[in-house]
Order: structure tokens, then sequence, then C-alpha cells
């Protein structure tokens, strides 16, 4: 049996997407919390699949070589699907910019090297990476993370400068998104080029443990604003994440599908309304 790899595996968008790739892959799960992935592999186990735990942290080069190494001893690894991320409310700025945006960049990279002809990488971007104006976010310094990490946060960092220390996690979060946006359009014709394909996906606010934590942050107010206004749920992403990673979106590469409920069009609707009735 083909494998699949899920970062993030013990959060709820992970361990739901589990729920639907074991159906017909091997699954291995990848968290840094060993706690809640041996939890998530009890309630995979009880759902009568089988899944292959291991403990990486997404930002260590070592632990997500090693990832690969035991997802690839199991099977041919058919697909990733990136999930592991935090919140603004989860860490400081450089926290945040470097679980998102390097773990994006390691994980990618690996499979990239080892992934066989086929195979699919869906990366979870957010909602986020389409609100922060374009002049706000660093992307002619996005290349840097390839070459020189420590100037690549650097980079990152100041831009989150625009704002009071203890608000730029807030800043710090839309531009890691947007930075995984920007990868999985970016280097989709490398991939293309050894036969892989690379997509995001930019989930509104979800009904998870995390997405909960932003709820006095700004979310629960997004929610009450979308055409769909209530929350999402995990087993909707995962279902848009199982299919984006499958066979049947074999045509689908180097593009991010937003999936936020309509918080995106209602607001860009709404301001381009209100600029029609306040001409300057």
């Amino acid at each position: 049996m083909s494998v699949s790899v899920i970062t993030g595996g013990a959060g709820g968008m992970g361990l739901a997407t589990a729920k639907v790739v074991g159906r017909t892959h091997e699954v291995v799960l990848c968290d840094v919390r060993a706690a809640k992935l041996e939890a998530a592999l009890q309630v995979l186990e009880r759902e009568g699949i089988a899944a292959k735990a291991v403990n990486c942290d997404v930002t260590d080069r070592r632990a997500v070589a090693d990832l690969f190494e035991t997802a690839a001893g199991l099977g041919s690894i058919a697909s990733v699907i990136h999930t592991a991320g935090v919140s603004p409310s989860m860490g400081a700025a450089e926290y945040v910019m470097r679980t998102n945006a390097i773990g994006t960049l390691k994980v990618n990279e690996a499979f990239c090297d080892v992934a066989a002809e086929g195979a699919a990488i869906v990366n979870v971007a957010s909602m986020a990476a389409h609100l922060l104006p374009a002049e706000m976010l660093p992307e002619q310094h996005f290349s840097l993370a390839f070459d020189d990490e420590e100037k690549f946060v650097a980079e990152m960092l100041a831009a989150c400068s625009v704002v009071a220390e203890e608000q730029r996690s807030s800043i710090a979060y839309p531009i890691s998104k947007a930075f995984v946006k920007w990868y999985s359009s970016s280097q989709a014709e490398r991939f293309n080029g050894r036969g892989l394909r690379i997509v995001s996906v930019s989930p509104g606010s979800i009904d998870t443990e995390m997405g909960r934590l932003e709820a006095e942050a700004g979310a629960g107010a997004m929610v009450e604003a979308a055409a769909v206004p209530r929350w999402g749920t995990a087993e909707e992403m995962a279902d848009l994440l199982a299919f984006c990673a499958s066979d049947k979106a074999g045509y689908l590469t180097g593009t991010d599908i937003l999936n936020d409920g309509g918080v995106i069009a209602s607001l860009r609707q709404r301001s381009a309304v209100a600029a029609k009735g306040n001409p300057s």
C-alpha cells in the first residue's frame, strides 16, 4: 500500500484528514506533541486505521529527514499533507515564522528529494494570507529562505516591526502563510519537472482547538461576516485536503484553494461598495 504523511497529525485538521486518507493509504502521522500524537493513534485505531507515529519538529532538518526515511520504509510515498503550523496566539513572532514558513520549506524540500513521480504535497496556508495588503508582504525576500534561513527570518521579522512587539505575532502569521502560498506556486514548475504536484489550501476559521484560539482576536467577527456564517469543520477541510492529494486531482498544481466560507469575497465586495459610496 502507498503511504501518506500527515504533519500536524495530532491536530484537528490533521487527525480528520488521517481518517479519510487512512482508508486507502498507510498513514504516517507526525507531530511535535508526543502525548497528543499517541492519543490520535488511539482514535484512529478505534476506527480501524493503523498508523505509524513519528514525533517530529518540522523546523528540524534532521528530524524531517528521519520522518521521510520512516515513511519510505513503509512503501512508496504517494502524498504529504502538511497541516503543521501555529496560530498567532501560540507564540512570539519568530516562533510563528519559523514553524509556519521554515517548517513548510523543510518538509517540502525533503518531499521533493525523495518522492516518486506522481506524488503530491498539499500545504495548509490560510485565509490570512489573502487578507494582508500586498505592500506589507516582504515577498522580495521570500527566496532567502532557500539559502540563508537566518537572514530570511530577520527580514520577515523586520516586516512585522510596523506594529508594537506584543502585536507582531498577528503580522507574522499572515506573512508566514503568504510564504506558504507563494512557495506552493513559485516552486510548482520545479516540482512538475520531477513529476510531482504541489498545492496549497487556505482555510478560513475552522472549528478546531487552534482555530478557536483566535475567536476573540478577530476570527469570530469574520465568521459572522462570511457568506456562510459559521465556523468551518475539520471534516470539511479533511475532505478537501484528501482530494487535493489524490489522483482525482491529477491536473491540480501550483495553485491555492481558498476555502473560507466566502469571507474574503464578502470583505472585498463590501470594500468595493464602500469605496463607491465614499469617492476620494
